[in-house]
């Protein structure tokens, strides 16, 4: 502790400077509490015992309704009280937060904050002298010793005692900084007990704020958005770079709705996947799913007859109402991607397969299938009214992006407010765990793996609108990479347990405006994949990292 010397102030100094405030305030607060008695403070002790009488099922229901009866005219009488106190009390809390705003800053707290930085500068000069201490006495002990081990010896402990001199500076650092947050913290204590833990807005900003820079920890802020911050420096370099090279700004509003437009239908796939990953699982079938949604989309809502044949036969739906067979794509999309989606699910939860091993098989079987089923030959286009239909452009606007929108709203509420998504996370945490506490790890593995093949069915279904048509086997290819990329990127950690559904949402529109980015400055597709690469394997660092730090 420092040592009063008209810079640093010591225990007893500190509590000299704010010993007028506390006697101020504490006076005021006395009469306050004094008038809350018979009142506020009366109110919610009788509401409290009403509110425990109703769940109380040892009483009979008279005696309940008696005693309730005789609790609410006591209660009556204490809001009664409240009232006639209130404009007092009112005066009373002015009084004294008006003393707190003119006093607390200027007599106790700069004072103190300035006490705690020169606290600081001693802590380090301190701790430099030591260090030159712990040299010196290194350096005359090695130029005595000439035995090997000796020396190592000594190299041993000279390192030890740099730590230890190390630690010392931040334990002392540390006890400045929790003397610095617990003067600040005290302004608001008083506050607290004025008016009963109510902050204005203001002031519930300022605590945290405090309380962000008192828990701030450098190692774990670059652990948790370095990846970003490194993303953003480059998006700011790329939206640079385009209009020196190309010609053309990168961020224009036009440019905007592309790539919301393309992020779109993917962010269906990333959503889907996230559940997957939740669980420590992941899902490399999500490109054949799209080019098996996208083939039979195309072949339901053909312009006329299809020209491709599936599995010998070809289809004519033209005889069906557009509104009709614009349905009947979207049932059959979901449907398809569900069942293969659950035929995973069922091998990873029944049999406790990987999930790499049970969704690798899906898409080698789904590929093969499309591919023998239509020879890989593509579908053509789909009827032009349909995407106006389905995702009709308002005053310039794609409406394709409120269907993402929508998804992202249901899905959240699915992980956040529903059992289902509770159980998803304490599985994805800890299964055994899990287990043991009721919950059944293979039905939430299966809800995970369908609510997967839904959301894959609707962006199949959403791209093939978008592009209106062009299904073919091999549309999708490599999907799946930007799928689980966004959302590693995005936080969701292959640890289990770990995500949120904003993070998904980010990880998509980063990939989305890089690729798009990149595209516009004319960069080789092969390199773009190489960029991608990149990303993934810092996010996986980063999360392992963070995996390790928390173990």
């Amino acid at each position: 502790m420092a040592n009063g010397n008209g810079k640093t102030l010591t225990a007893e100094q500190e509590l000299k400077l704010r010993q007028p405030i506390e006697d101020y305030v504490g006076k005021i607060q006395s009469k306050i509490d004094s008038l809350r008695a018979d009142g506020t403070n009366r109110a919610v002790a009788l509401q409290n015992s009403i509110d425990a009488i109703k769940r109380d099922r040892s009483i009979t229901k008279g005696e309940k309704e008696s005693r309730i009866t005789a609790y609410k005219a006591e209660l009556d009488k204490a809001k009664a009280v409240e009232a006639k106190n209130k404009d007092e009390i009112s005066k009373l809390i002015s009084d004294a937060t008006a003393y707190l705003k003119a006093h607390f800053d200027k007599d106790y707290y700069q004072p103190l904050k300035e006490s705690c930085e020169q606290e600081k500068v001693l802590a380090k000069e301190k701790y430099h002298k030591k260090i030159a201490e712990l040299e010196k006495e290194h350096q005359s002990t090695m130029s005595k010793l000439s035995d090997r081990q000796e020396v190592k010896d000594e190299k041993y402990v000279h390192k030890n005692r740099m730590f230890d001199a190390k630690m010392d500076l931040e334990k002392e650092l540390q006890q400045i900084k929790d003397r610095r947050h617990a003067a600040f913290v005290w302004q608001y204590h008083l506050i607290d007990l004025l008016r009963i833990s109510k902050f204005t807005f203001t002031e519930s900003r300022a605590q945290k704020w405090e309380n962000y820079k008192y828990t701030f920890n450098r190692r774990e802020f670059l652990l948790q958005n370095g990846l970003y911050i490194a993303i953003i420096l480059i998006f700011i370099g790329l939206c640079i770079a385009t209009p020196i090279i190309k010609g053309v700004p990168l961020l224009t509003y036009n440019n905007i709705l592309n790539i919301l437009q393309q992020a779109s239908p993917r962010m269906f796939l990333a959503l889907g996947v996230a559940g997957l990953i939740l669980l420590t699982g992941t899902d490399l079938s999500i490109g054949r799913m799209v080019g098996m949604g996208m083939t039979t989309a195309t072949i339901i809502m053909h312009q006329g007859i299809n020209t491709g044949m599936v599995f010998g036969h070809v289809f004519d739906f033209t005889g069906l109402p557009i509104g009709v067979r614009v349905v009947f794509a979207l049932f059959m999309c979901i449907v398809l991607c569900t069942c293969f989606t659950a035929i995973g699910g069922f091998f990873t939860a029944r049999f406790k397969m990987h999930p790499f091993i049970s969704t690798m098989a899906n898409m080698l079987v789904i590929f093969g299938l499309v591919t023998y089923a239509t020879k890989g030959v593509s579908f053509g286009a789909i009827e032009p009214s349909i995407p106006k239909m389905i995702i009709p452009r308002l005053n310039g606007f794609p409406t394709i992006i409120l269907w993402a929108v929508a998804a992202i709203a249901i899905v959240w509420f699915i992980w956040n407010k529903t059992t289902f998504g509770k159980n998803l996370y304490a599985v994805g945490g800890n299964p055994e765990a899990a287990a043991v506490s009721g919950i059944s790890v293979f039905w939430v593995t299966m809800g995970a793996f369908i609510l997967a093949g839904i959301l894959y069915g609707f962006g199949a279904w959403l791209e093939c609108a978008r592009m209106v048509g062009s299904g073919s086997a091999a549309y999708g290819q490599g999907w799946e990479m930007d799928a689980i990329a966004a959302c590693v990127v995005g936080g969701v950690s292959f640890t289990g347990g770990i995500g949120k559904i904003s993070g998904v949402v980010v990880g998509v529109l980063i990939f989305t405006v890089l690729i798009y980015s990149l595209t516009i400055l004319g960069i080789d597709t092969n390199l773009q994949f190489v960029f991608e690469g990149i990303i993934i394997i810092t996010a996986v660092t980063l999360d392992c990292l963070k995996y390790v730090q928390k173990k």
